[in-house]
C-alpha cells in the first residue's frame, strides 16, 4: 500500500532497543503468565486437553519472538497513522516521562528516580494502565495506539507458525489444521490456467517476451517509453468475480484478452493451510486493511480470482426489490430487463451452484436451532460448491478444489478460448488520449501502464488494447480511474462496505451437546435468518463467519490478561454470528489504501437490531454465555437467567463509535464486500458511468467490478457482481461488433 510505503526502511532501522522492551513490557500485559492455573481450569471441566490448558495458562506473551513479529507487522501493513501513533507511544513508555504522561500515577515510586519506565512497572501495575487507557476517552489518539499494538500482537501470537506447522496456543484453544484431509480428492494433473498463464514474477524481461509470445500474443521493446509492449485486443485489469466474466465473455467472441493481475496464481495444491499465511499472500494488505480512522477492518481479495477465490461461497441472487430500487429510481433499465435475469441464471448455472447442504457446521447448526426455537425464519444458502462440501478453511483459498470461483471456473472458460492471464503485474494508469475521432466523450482509451512487481524486470509494461475493462474491485477501480486524470465527482465516493458486527455465544463441549464439530469446521455459510422490521421490510441479515485463531482474537474485547486467555480457551466451541447491512451511509477511497467510511445512524440502528436477535438466536439454541466484542467485555451468563434479565442485557447492546471516538466504550467494525465506488448513472452527475458501464470521460473505458453498483445490494454481492459483469462485457462485445475493432 502506498499509504505508508516510506516508513518501511527506516522504521525496521530505527526500533530501538527500548523500545522494543517497551513492547515485550506491553505483551506480556495483554498475554500475562496466570499464577495459578489450576483455579481456571476448574471453570473449563469440558475442555479435553488440561495439560495444554495449563501450559497456554503458564505462558508469557514476551517470552516469544512475537514482539519482532509485531513490530514488523505494523511497519509493512499499519496506516501512516497507526505506524506513527505506535512509534510514538512505544517512545514515549520507553522514557521515565513519557510513562508518566501516560501511566500516571500508576508509574510513581518511593525512591529515586521516583518514576519507573513503564517496562519497570509490576505486571499488576501495566495491565491497570492498559485497562485505563482501552477505557481513556479523552486523549483517544493513545487509546488508538494501544488498540494497533494489542491487535497486532494478538494476531501475531495466535496466527503464527513454527517450521513443522505448530503453534504452541492452538492445543489449548482447541484448533487444528489437518493438512491430510483438506487435500485435493484427485491427484491434479496440470494447473487449470497452466496453458494461459504467464507469471512475471518467474521471469525476467527476456524471457517474459518470449512467454507473451509462446501464448500467441504480439510483444516487444518500445524504445520510446522504455517499456515492454503488448498488443491485444481487449485488457481487463483484475481476475476477480466482474473481471473472470468479463475475459470470459470477450474471449469467447473471438478476441485476444490480457487479464492482469497484481496478486499471483495458487492452486489447491499450493493455497496456504494457514491462517497468517493465507491472509498474507491472498488479501489486501496481507488482510490487515483498516479505514483511515481505524473503525472498520475490511477484507478483500488479491490473487488470481480475487475476492470468488477466498470468499465464502454463499450464492444468492439479486432481491428482487434491490433490482426494482436500480431501474426506477437509479433509472437504469438493465437491472429491470430479462437480459439481466438471464444472466443471473446463467451465472448460477456455470458456477455449479448447488442449494443444499449434506451435513452443516457447528456455527451454523447453532445459527439454525436458535432461530428454529424462536420460531423465526432461517434458510438455506446456496453455495458454489457441493452439498457435501465441510471446508471451514476457504477463506484461504479452497484447498479440496471444491469451491468454484472465478480462477475455476470463469477464468478457466477465458483461456479455453485463448485469453492470457499476466500475475505479478499492476496496473498504474490507463493510456488516454484526446478523443478526434469526433466521439461524445472527451478522451479515449488505449490500454494501461503497468508495472511488474518482480523486481527483475525494472521496464514499464505497456498494454495496447482496443477495449480496456477495470476490474481492479471497488477499492482500487477508483484511484486508477484518478490517477490516470479522469475527474468525474462521483468516481470513489459511494463506496457501500455492509459492515459487520458480531455477537458470540459459548457451548461447551459436553458429551449431551447437540451440536457437533468446532467453530472453524465445516461449511462456512449455510444458513441465514433475516433481521425484519414491523413492516417486514429487511433491516439485517445473519450469517455465519470464518474466523481463525488469529482473527478471533484481534475481535476479542480485552478486560484482562485472564478473561484474554479465558476467552481464547473457548475459540472451538464459541459460535459467531455476523450482523450485515444494507448500508444507506457511504465512504470515500480516491486514493489506493485510504479508505474513509463513518456508519450512518440508521444503519446502526439496523445494526443493533441484528446484534439483539442474533443474541436471542444464541440463548434460544442454549448457550452458556452470550456476548457482543464492545471493549467492556459486555456479556451475559445464561444458566438461570430470566426473561427480565434477558431483555435488561439486550436493552444494554449497541453500535458503538470506534476507537477515536470520544466514548468509554467503543468497538470495531468489519467488512467483507465493496460497492458502489465507480457507479453507473442515468447522467454524469449520478454516476461516474454511462448505462453501458463505459466512463463517461473516455471511450472504450468500461467497469466491471462491484464498484459499478448503484449501492449497497445487502446480501453477499458475488452473484450480483458476476451478472452485471455478464451484461456489461455482453454489451462491449456488440458495440464493438457494431463499430468494429479499429481505435
Amino acid at each position: 500500500m502506498g499509504n505508508h510505503a516510506d516508513t518501511k526502511s527506516f522504521g525496521h532501522r530505527e526500533v530501538t532497543a527500548a523500545e522494543m522492551e517497551s513492547l515485550a513490557s506491553f505483551c506480556e500485559a495483554v498475554l500475562p503468565p496466570v499464577p495459578h492455573p489450576e483455579e481456571l481450569l476448574g471453570e473449563d471441566d469440558h475442555h479435553r486437553n488440561k495439560e495444554a490448558l495449563r501450559s497456554f495458562y503458564s505462558t508469557c506473551g514476551s517470552q516469544t519472538p512475537v514482539a519482532r513479529q509485531t513490530i514488523d507487522l505494523i511497519i509493512k501493513r499499519g496506516t501512516i497513522e497507526a505506524y506513527f501513533a505506535t512509534r510514538l507511544v512505544l517512545f514515549l513508555l520507553s522514557t521515565r516521562l513519557g510513562t508518566l504522561l501516560i501511566c500516571g500515577t500508576e508509574c510513581l515510586a518511593s525512591s529515586w528516580p521516583f518514576v519507573e519506565k513503564f517496562s519497570e512497572l509490576s505486571l499488576a501495575k501495566r495491565e491497570r494502565v492498559l485497562q485505563k487507557q482501552f477505557r481513556n476517552w479523552f486523549f483517544t489518539p493513545i487509546r488508538a495506539a494501544f488498540v494497533y499494538i494489542k491487535v497486532a500482537f494478538l494476531f501475531c501470537f495466535f496466527s503464527r507458525v513454527s517450521p513443522n506447522g505448530e503453534n504452541p496456543a492452538w492445543e489449548a484453544i482447541g484448533y487444528r489444521v489437518n493438512l491430510d484431509e483438506n487435500k485435493p480428492s484427485e491427484p491434479q494433473k496440470e494447473r487449470p490456467l497452466e496453458k494461459g498463464i504467464v507469471e512475471t514474477m518467474k521471469e525476467t524481461e527476456q524471457t517474459l517476451l518470449e512467454s507473451l509470445a509462446q501464448k500467441g500474443l504480439e510483444a516487444d521493446h518500445d524504445a520510446e517509453h522504455d517499456a515492454i509492449r503488448i498488443k491485444c485486443d481487449a485488457v481487463v485489469v483484475g481476475s476477480g468475480s466482474g473481471g473472470g466474466v468479463a475475459a470470459f465473455v470477450l474471449a469467447k467472441a473471438g478476441l485476444k484478452v490480457i487479464v492482469m493481475e497484481k496478486g499471483n496464481y495458487y492452486t489447491e495444491s499450493d493455497y496456504p493451510p494457514f491462517e497468517g499465511h493465507g491472509m498474507d499472500k491472498l488479501y489486501e494488505n496481507g488482510g490487515i486493511l483498516p479505514s483511515i480512522d481505524g473503525d472498520l477492518m475490511i477484507l478483500a481479495g488479491a490473487t488470481v480470482g480475487g475476492g470468488s477465490a477466498v470468499n465464502w461461497s454463499a450464492c444468492i441472487k439479486t432481491p428482487k426489490s434491490v433490482l426494482q430500487e436500480w431501474s426506477e429510481d437509479h433509472k437504469i433499465p438493465l437491472f429491470g430487463t430479462k437480459e439481466y435475469v438471464s444472466a443471473m441464471e446463467l451465472v448460477w448455472k456455470r458456477m455449479g451452484v448447488t442449494e443444499t447442504c449434506a451435513m452443516e457446521g457447528f456455527q451454523n447448526q447453532v445459527l439454525r436451532k436458535g432461530c428454529e426455537n424462536l420460531g423465526i425464519n432461517v434458510q438455506n444458502v446456496a453455495r458454489n460448491s457441493s452439498e457435501k462440501h465441510y471446508c471451514g478453511s476457504c477463506g484461504y483459498g479452497c484447498r479440496q478444489g471444491e469451491k468454484k470461483g472465478s480462477d475455476r471456473i470463469w477464468l478457466v472458460d477465458a483461456v479455453s478460448h485463448g485469453a492470457v492471464v499476466l500475475t505479478g503485474c499492476k496496473a498504474e494508469r490507463f493510456i488516454l488520449e484526446k478523443n478526434r475521432g469526433g466521439g461524445k466523450k472527451k478522451m479515449k482509451c488505449l490500454g494501461v501502464m503497468a508495472k511488474s512487481l518482480n523486481g527483475n524486470i525494472a521496464k514499464k509494461i505497456k498494454i495496447e488494447a482496443k477495449v480496456t475493462v477495470s476490474a481492479a474491485g471497488s477499492l482500487l477501480t477508483p484511484p486508477l480511474m484518478i490517477s490516470s486524470g479522469l475527474r468525474n465527482r462521483n468516481i470513489g465516493k459511494n463506496l457501500h462496505l455492509h459492515p459487520v458486527l458480531m455477537a458470540w455465544g459459548y457451548f461447551p463441549d459436553k458429551e449431551s451437546s447437540s451440536f457437533k464439530g468446532k467453530s472453524y469446521e465445516g461449511g462456512i455459510i449455510t444458513s441465514m435468518s433475516k433481521v425484519l422490521s414491523e413492516d417486514s421490510e429487511v433491516r439485517a441479515i445473519i450469517e455465519t463467519p470464518a474466523l481463525g485463531p488469529g482473527s478471533f482474537s484481534v475481535l476479542c474485547p480485552w478486560t484482562s490478561g485472564v478473561d484474554m486467555k479465558k476467552r481464547m480457551s473457548r475459540y472451538s466451541r464459541t459460535a459467531n454470528l455476523i450482523t450485515i447491512v444494507r448500508d444507506r451511509g457511504s465512504g470515500e477511497v480516491k486514493t489506493e489504501g485510504r479508505i474513509s467510511y463513518v456508519v450512518d445512524k440508521t444503519d446502526k440502528e439496523n445494526l443493533r437490531a441484528g446484534l439483539r436477535q442474533s443474541l436471542r438466536i444464541l440463548i434460544a439454541a442454549g448457550a452458556e454465555e452470550v456476548g457482543t466484542h464492545r471493549s467492556d467485555g459486555q456479556k451475559l451468563m445464561c444458566k438461570g437467567v430470566d426473561d427480565k434479565s434477558i431483555e435488561e442485557f439486550l436493552d444494554s447492546v449497541s453500535a458503538v463509535e470506534g476507537p477515536k471516538a470520544m466514548t468509554e466504550k467503543w468497538g470495531v467494525y468489519s467488512s467483507a464486500h465493496q460497492m458502489g465506488s465507480c457507479r453507473i448513472g442515468e447522467d454524469e452527475k449520478e454516476g461516474a458511468l454511462d448505462l453501458n458501464g463505459e466512463s463517461w470521460e473516455a471511450e472504450k473505458l468500461f467497469v466491471c467490478d462491484g464498484s459499478v453498483l448503484p449501492t449497497a445490494v445487502g446480501v453477499n454481492p458475488m452473484i450480483t457482481i458476476m451478472s452485471t459483469a455478464y451484461c456489461i462485457s455482453t454489451r462491449i462485445v456488440k458495440s464493438m461488433t457494431t463499430t468494429g475493432l479499429s481505435h
